[in-house]
């Protein structure tokens, strides 16, 4: 480790950097649920399923939906404390610590339909969120940051511009198929926003440094555009799943996402042990395990599928043939 080791005393950046990062969580939280509420408006009162992809009237609508709106403050609100905690703490540290949102998401979700969480529902949450604080302990010990060069930020992007390949083509073979497209909904924007992360901080430092060239521009364009998109999956996925069930995936697949390419392109765990590559490997697994089994087993879906009949809100139960009630309404 020596004189690279980065940690709260080597780094007071984190002690900003972290608290930055849990209120973004937070905000994270509150405007999921407030945008889940308005693309849910938005679909009933177009009659129209977005579960295979928002249209663009329906998308136009959703600027019509105070709900909608003031959850897309707050997750700009979110973004800005994303941002500032980039600017002053580790990549692999800030990161997890949106870990916190699926918490605070499933215990708003809970409160609002009326669908508490299952013993499995729990035991998938709670690996989502053990698996991630994992690598929050490790990263947070060995984390590096060095100056990028010109060709990691070039294999950076082009190994982007793959993967939304390979994502639009996937979403174009599946969006009709209603058994994976939530999980492929949450999966890509997860991924899109470990990019844009990286993405985010890379800017970040060359601004800093006064280092604005054609590179860093190319970057933020593409912070742009993946911000779009990812955006997207994510509108389309509360048309396909509860809130917390898209937070599981945001907030595990991100970073992740985020930490590879900080190990393995950006250099930032370059101090990590054999060890610690086998903890974070163990705990990407568990982590992983967690948003599959929440996809399938959140009562929530499994309610909506009709396969059990949970009763939806503070509304009391209705017969089967009768319309339940709708809290979002």
């Amino acid at each position: 480790m020596g004189d690279q080791l980065v940690g709260a005393f080597q780094n007071p950046g984190l002690l900003l950097g972290i608290p930055l990062a849990l209120a973004g969580a937070v905000f994270m939280s509150f405007g999921a649920q407030y945008q889940h509420r308005g693309v849910a408006k938005v679909e009933r009162l177009s009659g129209q399923d977005g579960a295979s992809g928002l249209t663009m009237k329906q998308l136009s609508r959703l600027l019509t939906r105070p709900s909608w709106v003031i959850g897309t403050i707050m997750l700009g609100l979110a973004i800005i404390c994303q941002l500032g905690a980039l600017a002053v703490a580790p990549l692999i540290v800030v990161q997890p610590l949106g870990a916190i949102a699926l918490v605070i998401t499933t215990l708003l979700n809970a409160r609002i339909s009326g669908h508490a969480p299952t013993r499995r529902s729990l035991a998938a949450i709670i690996a989502c969120v053990g698996g991630i604080f994992v690598f929050v302990a490790i990263a947070a010990m060995f984390a590096t940051e060095k100056n990028l060069s010109e060709r990691q930020l070039v294999t950076v992007l082009i190994i982007l511009a793959i993967v939304v390949v390979i994502l639009v083509v996937f979403w174009l073979l599946v969006r009709r198929r209603h058994q994976v497209r939530a999980l492929f909904y949450i999966l890509a924007a997860g991924i899109i926003y470990g990019f844009v992360a990286t993405l985010a901080k890379v800017v970040i430092k060359r601004v800093q440094a006064g280092d604005f060239e054609w590179v860093t521009l190319v970057c933020l364009i593409a912070l742009l555009a993946g911000t779009a998109l990812g955006a997207y999956f994510v509108q389309t996925a509360y048309s396909s799943g509860p809130p917390d069930l898209v937070i599981a995936g945001l907030t595990v697949i991100d970073p992740m996402v985020a930490v590879l390419i900080g190990l393995l392109v950006l250099g930032e765990g370059a101090n990590v042990p054999l060890w610690g590559l086998i903890a974070f490997g163990v705990a990407g697994a568990v982590a992983i395990w967690g948003v599959i089994t929440l996809a399938r087993y959140h009562p929530q879906v499994v309610s909506d599928s009709r396969e059990v009949p949970i009763p939806r809100g503070s509304e009391p139960p209705t017969p089967k043939t009768g319309a339940g009630g709708d809290p979002l309404a």
